[in-house]
């Protein structure tokens, strides 16, 4: 199409889930002729994918609106996503955006901005008496998204990183952690059209994509919705040619059965990655956060894997600092983590986020005594991801490689096995986007594992 006058730039704060959706947005501006520019002085639309996990995520995401209005102030600043979506007092944003956008909307991007843009060109024509512009009106797309089974369907032609994309395969969630926001921004569990996910991937795949990362705010409810199953989708996408390799995004262990495991060990394409949310390994403080499994049931969960999978890497999120949180306790998930020897652990300290249950709770713990425990998860984080590509040192596997970097050493492509190790090979032929198999070898001083190539 051939571009329009305006130049747009955005910007994405928080999950993969919302990166995802501004692609989509960024390829529907395209679509609509403007031309996407950095996020620096000068363009004429601002989009900020705003976040809303914590209190700290909403100044973030304030922060950008405001830096994208001191950028250029004649600038339309739109305001998308969770941040606005929860926002209590949102004539408040009229500050820093023109219109604000919230979640199952972004699809109207384009038809808000240019409805917009045409009310301001008739605002410039029929200017007040004083020669003084009038000031524009707040614009508005927002629903009560606790109250629809709608699921917004936005759509991917490409991806930035070229081999790997993230889709978007479910939004919202009905589990109520005590901590978290997220239901009341995303709204309750939908699912996405089954046949819709398959004709993205396979427009993904004539632009080189070879891995998918099939992700959702709560990607284990898939299908409940629609009389479907994560496995089916699963299943599905294991059959388009062109795709290689498939990830899952955070699961929640109970979807982990001895059928679930058996049936996807059988898929090639499936990679042993399996990233179960945890949040604490101490069970008085998983019922405060309102975790509905027990820590014998998620090790269960992560012995049933290792049961159909050779060596498969389990990563996990770990919040310390929960409200009410002891010593006792916090010993507790030292020791749980020592137990499951992950591959690796992502630690949060607890942020209180207005709105949740956690927020109201009694024994708020210090910053500090939050920093040290999470200092402690650290290093015991650093430990384990250690010993676990040590593990793997002599192996054989395969390597989907991305892209060449520069190291010490000399020029090298970078890439991941399956249990998602990262990996290089001296760059003497073109291996972007190539899977090579080989064994791994000695770690370089920057981290990676050097692999060597099958003859």
């Amino acid at each position: 199409m051939e571009k329009n006058s305006k130049k747009a730039a955005l910007h994405n704060l928080g999950c993969k889930v919302n990166a995802y959706e501004t692609e989509a947005m960024q390829q529907l501006l395209e679509q609509a002729g403007y031309e996407i520019v950095p996020f620096e002085p000068g363009a004429d639309v601002y989009v900020i994918n705003t976040c809303s996990v914590t209190n700290i995520a909403d100044r973030k995401s304030r922060q950008m609106l405001h830096k994208a209005k001191k950028l250029n102030p004649d600038a339309v600043v739109v305001a998308a996503g969770c941040y606005v979506q929860t926002a209590k007092e949102r004539t408040g944003l009229a500050v820093e955006a023109d219109i604000i956008l919230g979640n199952n909307q972004k699809k109207e991007l384009v038809s808000v901005l240019q409805e917009y843009e045409a009310k301001r060109e008739s605002r410039r024509e029929t200017m007040a008496g004083d020669g003084q512009l009038p000031m524009d009106e707040l614009t508005e797309q927002i629903i009560d998204v606790n109250h629809t089974k709608e699921y917004e369907s936005l759509f991917i032609t490409r991806t930035e990183e070229h081999t790997r994309a993230y889709i978007k395969v479910q939004d919202g969630c009905n589990q109520f952690c005590s901590y978290c926001i997220i239901p009341y921004a995303r709204g309750r569990a939908r699912s996405r059209q089954l046949p819709d996910v398959v004709q993205e991937i396979r427009a993904l795949t004539e632009n080189g994509v070879r891995e998918v990362v099939l992700t959702g705010i709560h990607l284990s409810s898939y299908g409940k919705d629609q009389g479907s199953s994560l496995e089916e989708l699963i299943c599905q996408v294991h059959e388009i040619e062109g795709i290689e390799r498939i990830r899952l995004g955070s699961l929640e262990p109970g979807i982990v059965t001895e059928e679930f495991a058996s049936s996807m060990s059988r898929l090639p394409k499936l990679c042993p990655h399996f990233h179960l949310s945890l949040q604490s390994g101490c069970d008085t403080v998983l019922k405060r956060m309102n975790r509905r499994y027990t820590t014998e049931e998620y090790l269960q969960r992560c012995e049933i894997l290792r049961k159909y999978f050779d060596q498969p890497a389990l990563t996990t999120d770990v919040i310390v600092g929960f409200p009410g949180e002891t010593e006792e306790e916090f010993a507790q998930t030292v020791d749980f983590l020592n137990r499951v020897n992950f591959y690796e652990t992502h630690i949060f300290k607890y942020s209180k986020r207005k709105g949740t249950r956690a927020a109201q709770m009694p024994g708020q713990i210090t910053e500090a005594v939050k920093a040290a425990r999470s200092d402690v998860l650290q290093n015991l984080n650093r430990e384990k991801k250690a010993a676990f590509e040590k593990s793997w040192i002599g192996r054989d596997c395969e390597v989907l490689f991305e892209e060449k970097l520069t190291l010490e050493s000399g020029e090298y492509y970078v890439g991941y096995t399956k249990e998602y190790i990262r990996a290089v090979i001296p760059a003497d032929a073109d291996y972007e986007n190539k899977i090579i198999s080989g064994t791994l070898e000695e770690r370089l001083p920057e981290g990676y594992l050097r692999i060597s190539v099958n003859e």
